[in-house]
């Protein structure tokens, strides 16, 4: 009898201690970001950061699309990857040298507002990449710019949005302009003690970054950062990030990359 009571005691204590564990202790779910949109669809035809391709985004429902960011020289936002747009440096040149262009299908570029105006439609977050500009004031303009356009949107909600940059400056100037969202620095060359202590509370640095510093992922987590891996395409190195735990993985292939995850999938 005193071993069973001694027994049922060791279970009632096992028992209570579980219960006074921390919360949130729910398996650890990733999301998905479709890089430039979801541009391998059918219905976008290859055309990375075209309205066709964060709508193909939204109809498979990941948790978010990531765009890029230029700014012309009369200082409209371009939604565009490369400084360049055939053979043009958008820094140097007028809204009205690309408004005629096309992509791959049939669609010009766009403006940001355009892009918003498509964004606001749905769920998915927009994960906006500001790229560098040839000034740190040009950079830091395109950032107060973006916020402004946001916030004509009914965008400006850190649920809705969150940012990232190649720019350490820009990363830095959004701390203060946005507070309450998520940023995260790309370059992958600052540990997260760093960027905390310069108010970035985020990392979304290429995924070979995390497997050589995985205990990165660990000591951003304990600090209350998010970690993105990008850009990550192979079924190898997607499992890799599954595995070191990261939060959100931004593919070309948003599809291959659910089927991997399974129930892991943190859905928009």
């Amino acid at each position: 009898m005193k071993r069973i009571l001694a027994a049922a005691a060791l279970f009632a204590a096992l028992l209570s201690s579980c219960n006074n564990a921390p919360k949130g202790a729910p398996e650890h779910k990733i999301a998905i970001t479709a890089h430039r949109g979801y541009w391998l669809s059918g219905e976008a035809n290859g055309a990375q950061n075209s309205i066709e391709s964060l709508k193909a985004a939204q109809a498979i429902d990941v948790w978010g699309s990531e765009f890029d960011v230029q700014l012309t020289a009369d200082d409209v936002m371009m939604v565009n990857h490369d400084e360049t747009r055939e053979g043009l440096l958008i820094w140097d040149n007028p809204w009205s040298e690309f408004e005629k262009m096309k992509l791959s299908d049939g669609e010009r570029p766009s403006t940001l507002d355009e892009y918003l105006s498509q964004g606001e439609k749905d769920k998915c977050v927009l994960v906006c990449e500001l790229k560098y500009q040839k000034t740190t004031e040009r950079g830091n303009l395109l950032a107060d710019l973006a916020v402004d356009a946001l916030k004509r949107h009914n965008l400006f909600d850190p649920s809705r949005v969150i940012f990232i940059s190649f720019s350490y400056e820009i990363c830095k100037h959004l701390a203060g302009l946005a507070p309450g969202f998520t940023i995260q620095y790309l370059s992958g060359d600052k540990d997260p003690d760093t960027l905390i202590a310069d108010g970035i509370n985020g990392m979304d640095y290429y995924f070979s970054v995390f497997t050589e510093h995985p205990e990165w992922v660990a000591r951003a987590h304990e600090l209350g950062m998010s970690v993105n891996a990008w850009t990550v395409d192979r079924a190898e190195d997607i499992q890799s990030m599954i595995d070191v735990g990261v939060d959100c993985i931004t593919t070309n292939y948003p599809l291959r990359t659910r089927e991997l995850l399974g129930a892991k999938e943190l859905r928009k």
